[in-house]
């Protein structure tokens, strides 16, 4: 698939708590190029003298009809807190569409469980979003460590069924998304997973004991979103891979998990 560089304007910067922010622009140029669920973007870091490397983040929302494209931003440090900076009109410049993104159904019967922990959540709105449009309404399981962390719980619902998980209780059940009640109950056909490594290993290791086709998103720390610099490589049974190029969607059967 094509990589564009291009010059985004931004049109809206909103603030969905202390820690994220949802930053949409779009493409004064011409169309969006053509994006999948799970592909990500690499963000210039324009007004910062410390940040030179541009930061990786999920497609989080693909507005074909009016040209949008949005990003759910976590703020972790100073080139993600630069990011917070842009306001509507300023230029925000990008390398898209990177990566692999997930398998998406192949029969609107397929039943799909789409995982999310924090800011791990962003890839699944844009997957839901397209696996509507296929006839597949899924199953949304998230979680965070309070009801403070969980964020758009509405544009889910919009798409599928949420169950959600806190750590401490003050929303849906209480704990982590492994140990949600809903995965005893019900059986999936697909499991897609993006967020902490520990809860990737978690339903991973879920997946292989129920027969479950499981794929998860890989944070590996990326530079150049390429395969050049080869500071995200993972090995994996096939062997050394760069997380950008090959990934960074794998199926679990795929990693030395």
């Amino acid at each position: 698939m094509r990589k564009y560089v291009l010059d985004l304007r931004v049109t809206s910067a909103e603030q969905l708590s202390e820690r994220y922010l949802l930053l949409s622009a779009t493409n004064p140029a011409g169309p969006l190029p053509e994006m999948s669920p799970g592909q990500f973007a690499q963000l210039r870091i324009d007004d910062s003298k410390e940040t030179f490397l541009r930061r990786p983040i999920s497609l989080h929302h693909v507005d074909y009809e009016h040209n949008e494209v949005s990003f759910l931003i976590q703020k972790a440090g100073k080139g993600t807190a630069s990011l917070w900076l842009k306001q509507p009109g300023s230029t925000l410049n990008v390398i898209l569409p990177l990566g692999k993104g997930f398998t998406m159904p192949t029969s609107a019967e397929q039943r799909f469980l789409l995982v999310g922990g924090g800011v791990g959540v962003a890839p699944l709105l844009f997957m839901g979003e397209a696996m509507l449009r296929m006839g597949v309404r899924p199953t949304f399981l998230l979680g965070a460590r309070s009801k403070s962390d969980l964020l758009l719980l509405d544009k889910y619902r919009a798409l599928g069924t949420v169950y959600v998980t806190t750590e401490d209780g003050s929303e849906g059940e209480k704990g982590f998304v492994t140990q949600h009640s809903i995965l005893q109950r019900e059986k999936y056909d697909n499991i897609a997973v993006c967020g902490p490594k520990p809860m990737m290993l978690a339903m991973a290791s879920y997946a292989k004991h129920t027969g479950i086709s499981c794929e998860v998103s890989l944070e590996n720390v990326m530079a150049c979103g390429l395969g050049a610099c080869l500071c995200c490589v993972e090995n994996t049974k096939d062997g050394n891979v760069c997380v950008c190029k090959e990934g960074p969607v794998f199926d679990v059967e795929k990693l030395n998990w």
